[in-house]
């Protein structure tokens, strides 16, 4: 008997179409509601951005233009959003860093407008404005299109035909009499099965012209991803200077301070030990004294530099002692299915280590929460939260702390994200794209 694949039972069956079908109708009333944007707001978009372009050669434009172009590209960001979330689509968004909005002056703005011109972003975003209204509004409409026009083939059969017949037409059906009715009946029946199916990929295909049109191209992405291959080692080679210069410091100002200070009471103890043996016991006391703080100030040294824990145990005990020393209380949950290289656990562990220090500082909170996954279905990739429930209003742009943590995860392509609204809860997120290694 074969117990290998089996067909699915009548009630999964039936589940599945259930969900199938819900999903063909969400996809008819999000496509309605796309296809209104479409229409009005990217066709007014364009036509507001050209004009506004061409009195740039009248000064008008050169006030209006950046802003314009500030609401367009917020308007494809919001597209992006949309394909993530219906679709599962990812479109980039490689827009340049431009400056911000200057208060006055013209010549701010002409230097922005500039810039914009330049960016190739600028002209694939217009054009994509241009599509949309016309190419993206049919795609989106059509799987409104199909269930509404399905629904007008049954209300022909239901008497409607009576008040059109011999000038109406259906589809391919002249509408005269009951059997052209039927045929309305039948042909809305297909329909409706017709959309049922295939409404959502209706909808993926509207946000496949999407991502065709706004999409960098592969050239434009490699160079993107050059620049931040660049601004990631500057700054990873100047985090390594910062380190050096700290751990000399740290040398200079405290193990060798001390370590030359034992040397000096050696030598007086040297010189003491037979004329005034009581004073030159006391000075070997402090000496000892002296090589234990030594010993001690080395340990933290080195601790900072790699802790002892992360090296032995991993990231997922080191967290969680981390979390043990903390002021504040601190809730850990860590699934990590094995170890990490060493350099992606030192990032991770000091990135954890400085979030953890601002929200005991900073946040006014009363509890703190750590969490901590390994995601393989995100294609390897380490996620870190941590929440607390403080004042909130924490920005990557209030300090050098979050900025710090930016630069560290980004020489591993990692991300940092941070919600903090006025009240709280705060929430940062880092995210780094990570494999897992075979050693203990």
């Amino acid at each position: 008997m074969d117990t290998g694949t089996r067909a699915p039972t009548g009630g999964v069956a039936w589940a599945r179409r259930a969900r199938w079908t819900r999903a063909s109708l969400v996809a008819a009333v999000r496509g309605l509601g796309l296809s209104v944007v479409a229409l009005a707001g990217s066709l007014t978009l364009f036509l507001t951005t050209v004009v506004s372009m061409a009195l740039m050669f009248l000064g008008v434009g050169v006030f209006t233009t950046p802003w314009l172009v500030d609401l367009t590209r917020r308007h494809a960001n919001q597209r992006r959003i949309l394909a993530r979330d219906w679709a599962g689509l990812t479109i980039l968004a490689p827009y340049r860093p431009l400056p911000p909005m200057p208060p006055a002056g013209v010549t701010g703005y002409v230097e922005r407008c500039v810039l914009l011109m330049k960016d190739p972003a600028t002209w694939r975003d217009l054009l994509w404005l241009l599509v949309d209204s016309v190419a993206g509004f049919v795609t989106a409409l059509l799987p409104a299109a199909l269930i509404g026009y399905a629904i007008e083939g049954w209300v022909m059969f239901l008497g409607v035909w009576h008040a059109v017949r011999g000038g109406y037409w259906y589809g391919f059906v002249h509408v005269q009499d009951f059997g052209d009715a039927v045929q309305c009946a039948a042909l809305g029946t297909g329909l409706l099965l017709l959309g049922l199916t295939v409404n959502p990929y209706l909808l993926k295909g509207h946000f496949l012209l999407t991502r065709g049109m706004l999409a960098p191209s592969r050239g434009a992405q490699l160079a993107r991803r050059v620049e931040h291959l660049y601004e990631t080692r500057h700054d990873a080679v100047d985090s390594s200077a910062a380190e050096l210069r700290r751990i000399e410091r740290d040398l200079h100002d405290g193990a060798q301070a001390r370590l030359v200070a034992m040397g000096m009471s050696l030598g007086t103890i040297e010189a003491l030990i037979e004329h005034d043996p009581a004073r030159a016991k006391k000075l070997l006391a402090q000496a000892r004294e002296s090589s234990a703080e030594a010993l001690t100030e080395l340990r933290d040294l080195v601790r900072g530099i790699h802790p002892p824990v992360l090296a032995e145990r991993g990231l997922g005990d080191a967290t969680e002692a981390l979390a043990l020393r903390m002021q504040l209380p601190v809730e850990v949950d860590v699934d990590l299915p094995g170890r990490f290289e060493e350099p992606v656990e030192s990032a991770a562990y000091f990135a954890v280590s400085e979030v953890l220090t601002n929200a005991a500082k900073h946040s006014g909170a009363d509890r703190i929460w750590l969490d901590a996954r390994y995601d393989w279905q995100a294609g390897g990739m380490l996620q870190i939260a941590v929440t607390d429930d403080g004042r909130g209003g924490a920005s990557p742009d209030n300090g050098t702390g979050m900025r710090g943590i930016e630069r560290r995860l980004a020489q591993f392509d990692g991300i940092l994200a941070v919600s903090s609204p006025p009240g709280g809860p705060t929430m940062v997120t880092m995210e780094i794209p990570c494999e897992l290694t075979s050693r203990s």
